[in-house]
């Protein structure tokens, strides 16, 4: 029997199941990978060998150029009326969000610089038209998955699938069918699944998705929690432990793969699932209500969003605005850089959505490397300490100021702050303000409205900004504490290296007197002080952070009820206590116990088994 146990919305995670299955032994094997799309479901295992078109070089004669354009042509015409296809198709079956994920695979069909490197290729190389738009696509696709932020790293994958399906038209080699013949009921395991490929999924026939590589921030991911699809990504190696028609229990809340469940496990999820259902119900319960600790202590409890298409995620929530807008959402997988109309109509939509509620609009924090052939640059050694984020825009001056006066604009329709990201000194703050200072004199000579009363903060990500942030605070209105880069700078530790990945620790005595700093210096000139990075979302970091001073907290949609229900359930003393504890302790591992054993016995039913 093949069935879909349960399918649950953004807003849920499953109890952690862990000790509860290894505790018993029942010589059931389990894999564990990223929850990339909630629910759980149950069905036998149908493996999808996938192999990419990898095309050969092939030479060409001076006199077969031409009609080597004309057939590359030809090849993204039939591939644009295929995407084309496949958004008309999911826009009526699923709304206008998910179809406005594969606008960015047309806009790279339609890349001038991408195919005219193409075309260069075919004349100087004397190359075939496939051989020329692999190189020249996996060109790009190679810069942008270097790129550290993981929602535009996985854009890489967005180039690959256009890549691949332009190269099927071109090589009459027919696109995966046995996603679309499949006659009963399964779970799909792959080495990874294209955005097309997810796209057109039957949730009627795919139960479920498992693949070896892949991360939440993904549009295979996106689509999946839209189709409402459970998927564990991420696995690994590890996937080598399936194999066709094995019976498998996939948990898309905790990211686990359970090979031939037993029915004792199958009888515990059952539980489960009656359990999380009612935790449901009382998040939905206190949706409207403030992030208020037992003792009165208002919280901000705000939002992350990345597009303008995220309001109504916002919304549904129950968070209090937008404490961090990430703009370069408008810049990337594009053929040209957005002008000031454009950037000022989606600055404006998000502001006029959401008013009363405040909007933090984060300047463009991209580098060279993620701009590509937008801004000329010379590859970086190390491009995440190099040419990037506020640096970049006060060399690149008229791209700066082009966002500027369209964030300016946009503030006159709501409370719309503004944050520079990367700083690092008082001299980039100050040189910001002066750009900023003079687009208002622009916009005032020009008679177009703007709020006068807008206000400044930085983010703090680097550990200079940490120990200057007393001179930053005279100059800003507020602080937004970046927590991923800042404990990667501060520990010398890129978390994504598997390696050393175990030394990324946020309790680590230094992060948090980092903190502290960042926090008293805004207190001392008056001046509130927010996280909104992946710390603000980790549920025994909240209390630390709340003990440590923090007014406000933004965090990904789907994490906002969760966060409430925990700062509703415990008392600000019970934070200080904790933030004392950690602030004199040596050992982040200490630190981490105690902050979990005060978040679980806050709200044990996201922890209980």
């Amino acid at each position: 029997m093949y069935v879909s146990l349960i399918a649950f919305s953004e807003f849920s995670t499953l109890a952690n199941l862990s000790d509860v299955l290894e505790q018993r032994k029942t010589g059931e094997k389990m894999l564990r990978g990223i929850p990339a799309s909630q629910g759980v479901s149950r069905s036998r295992v149908v493996l999808l060998d996938r192999t990419s078109i990898d095309p050969v070089k092939r030479s060409i004669n001076e006199t077969d150029s031409e009609k080597e354009d004309d057939r590359l042509q030809s090849s993204i015409a039939e591939t644009r009326r295929q995407i084309t296809t496949m958004q008309d198709r999911l826009r009526e079956a699923m709304g206008a969000k998910e179809a406005l994920i594969f606008d960015s695979h047309l806009l790279l069909l339609e890349d001038p610089i991408l195919l005219e490197e193409v075309s260069r290729y075919i004349r100087e190389d004397m190359v075939s038209a496939e051989y020329a738009f692999y190189q020249a696509s996996e060109k790009y696709a190679k810069a942008l998955a270097k790129v550290e932020d993981s929602y535009l790293s996985e854009r890489a994958a967005d180039i690959r699938d256009v890549t691949q399906r332009v190269l099927s038209n071109l090589m009459d080699r027919p696109t995966n069918t046995k996603l679309a013949n499949l006659t009963e009921p399964c779970i799909v395991a792959a080495h990874d699944l294209t955005p097309t490929d997810t796209a057109m999924l039957d949730p009627a026939m795919v139960l479920g998705f498992l693949t070896k590589v892949g991360s939440r921030t993904s549009h295979t991911a996106i689509l999946a929690r839209s189709l409402r699809i459970p998927a564990v990504i991420g696995l690994g190696e590890a996937i080598r432990e399936l194999h066709s028609e094995q019976s498998v229990l996939i948990d898309g809340f905790n990211g686990f793969v359970i090979i031939e469940p037993s029915d004792q496990t199958l009888f515990e999820y059952g539980q489960l699932v009656e359990r999380q259902t009612s935790i449901e119900e009382n998040l939905e319960i206190i949706h409207d209500d403030a992030a208020e600790t037992r003792d009165g202590q208002r919280i901000i409890l705000s939002a992350n969003i990345e597009r303008v298409d995220d309001i109504e995620s916002v919304r549904q929530s129950g968070a209090t605005g937008v404490g961090l807008f990430r703009t370069e959402f408008l810049f990337i997988n594009r053929s040209d850089l957005p002008n000031e109309e454009e950037q000022f109509a989606a600055y404006r939509r998000v502001v006029e959505s959401l008013t009363p509620d405040p909007v933090i609009i984060r300047t463009l924090d991209l580098g060279g490397d993620k701009l590509l052939s937008h801004v000329n640059v010379a590859e970086e050694m190390n491009p995440f300490l190099g040419w990037r984020a506020i640096r970049l825009c006060l060399e690149e001056k008229d791209l700066f100021r082009t966002q500027l006066r369209a964030i300016l604009r946009a503030s006159a329709f709501g409370d719309l702050k503004i944050m520079y990201p990367m700083v690092s000194g008082v001299e980039e703050l100050d040189a910001a303000n002066v750009l900023l200072n003079d687009c208002r004199e622009q916009l005032r000579a020009e008679h177009k409205a703007f709020a006068d009363d807008i206000e400044i903060g930085v983010m703090i990500e680097t550990p200079s900004a940490a120990m200057i942030a007393d001179s930053l605070a005279r100059r800003v209105q507020f602080f937004s504490i970046g927590t991923n880069d800042l404990i990667q700078y501060a520990l010398a530790v890129d978390r994504l290296n598997e390696k050393i990945a175990h030394l990324y620790e946020p309790t680590h005595p230094g992060i948090l007197r980092l903190i502290k700093t960042t926090v008293d210096a805004g207190q001392s000139h008056g001046i509130w002080t927010g996280v909104c990075g992946e710390m603000a979302g980790d549920l025994a970091a909240v209390p630390i952070l709340l003990g440590l001073g923090v007014a406000e907290l933004s965090v990904t949609p789907p994490m906002v009820p969760r966060v409430k229900m925990l700062i509703r359930s415990i008392e600000m003393e019970q934070a200080r206590e904790l933030a004392t504890f950690a602030l004199k302790n040596d050992s982040p591992k200490e630190i981490l116990a105690r902050a979990e054993a005060l978040t679980k016995a806050a709200v044990p039913d996201f922890f209980e088994s």
